[in-house]
């Protein structure tokens, strides 16, 4: 396989770790300070306006837990996530793909919908060259429903970041969304990571490369449950 700095373009919820890391971080968050768990209570308000405010919309509303954080704390928690709880998440088998590509010299990126936050983190301890999430200004005290810079880092959007630096294609790339196409479109090979059925009907009928590591959920209901717990700050992995 050719290789030498090519670009290999990798999501990261559920694609590299199983579950989505902005309710992972909220839990670790919340175990952290309990007390946030009532500004929960915020975001549950605001869900019948999904629709009204949009993906980026909600996104601010869903951070609300932050509220009134400082810049250090929020930064000692990141730190925190990254050494104690990020080792025990990613796919083994993903991580033996991103190690595979990294042996080879190949230019790793690692693009997200979560906050670059803690996207630029994950992607340094992972071993990745560049990572891009999506953008906030958190302030000196975070805001109630803190403001992104830009849109959300989804979809096209993760496609127009990466022209902005110059990439324009990859040699792979590895997701598990349909929001994902753009972005494979970019790549020669194409390899989907436990992906839904609408999504996998897509790959299949493409002949894309499809892997399965073992979930930690045994069925979509125990998903639920434990995203349900991650919201509210009493799960941890």
């Amino acid at each position: 396989m050719k290789c030498a700095g090519d670009p290999i373009l990798f999501d990261l919820d559920q694609t590299i770790i199983p579950w989505d890391t902005q309710l992972v971080f909220r839990s670790y968050v919340l175990r952290k300070e309990p007390s946030r768990r009532l500004l929960t209570l915020i975001f549950l308000a605001f869900l019948p306006l999904t629709k009204v405010l949009g993906a980026g919309g909600m996104k601010r509303v869903f951070h609300s837990y932050l509220w009134g954080m400082s810049s250090k704390r929020l930064q000692d928690h990141v730190d925190g996530f990254l050494s104690d709880w990020l080792p025990k998440l990613p796919y083994s088998e993903i991580l033996e793909e991103i190690e595979h590509y990294k042996q080879r010299g190949c230019h790793l990126v690692l693009s997200s919908a979560s906050p670059e936050l803690w996207v630029q983190g994950i992607g340094k301890a992972l071993g990745f060259h560049q990572s891009l999430g999506t953008r906030f200004n958190w302030g000196t005290r975070v805001e109630l429903f803190p403001e992104m810079i830009g849109v959300n880092h989804k979809g096209e959007e993760k496609v127009r970041r990466l022209e902005e630096l110059g990439i324009t294609s990859g040699l792979a790339g590895f997701t598990d969304s349909r929001a994902d196409l753009p972005l494979l479109a970019l790549c020669g090979e194409k390899t989907l990571v436990n992906p839904l059925p609408g999504m996998r009907k897509v790959g299949e009928e493409n002949e894309w490369r499809i892997l399965e590591p073992k979930r930690p959920w045994k069925n979509r209901f125990f998903f639920g449950l434990g995203c349900a717990r991650q919201l509210f700050g009493f799960w941890r992995p």
